[in-house]
């Protein structure tokens, strides 16, 4: 093995290592609709992948890695079968923040939620 490939390698493993909550669950390429709660203020985002872990967000504001943020999910009615949307009540951290051709995502890990009583 060349010294170039170890490397390489060293640094790929090092780059999943960084998110490790993040990396171990399935994504699911779902759009749902999330109020956002942070330091910087509120806003609403739309999902753009969601795991058990954590969800990756469509956010026109950066969000610093390490930061908490308290955010809200919500369920449609019709997709949960009930008869008003669930909320899902989340807070997390964000673990990673990229722009790419023009779009922020912000991947937050959520470190513990719980459904709202309607």
């Amino acid at each position: 093995m060349t010294s170039e490939f170890v490397s390489q390698t060293a640094s790929a493993k090092l780059q999943r290592s960084r998110y490790p909550e993040m990396q171990g669950a399935a994504r699911f390429p779902v759009k749902l609709p999330v109020h956002i709660k942070s330091p910087g203020g509120e806003s609403d985002v739309e999902t753009e992948n969601i795991s058990a872990n954590g969800v990756l967000l469509n956010h026109d504001v950066d969000m610093p890695i390490g930061s908490n943020v308290d955010f809200t999910i919500s369920l449609p009615a019709e997709v949960v079968g009930a008869e008003a949307d669930v909320k899902v009540e989340c807070h997390g951290r964000v673990v990673r923040s990229t722009e790419e051709s023009g779009r922020r995502g912000v991947a937050v890990v959520i470190d513990t939620y719980h459904f709202e009583r309607p």
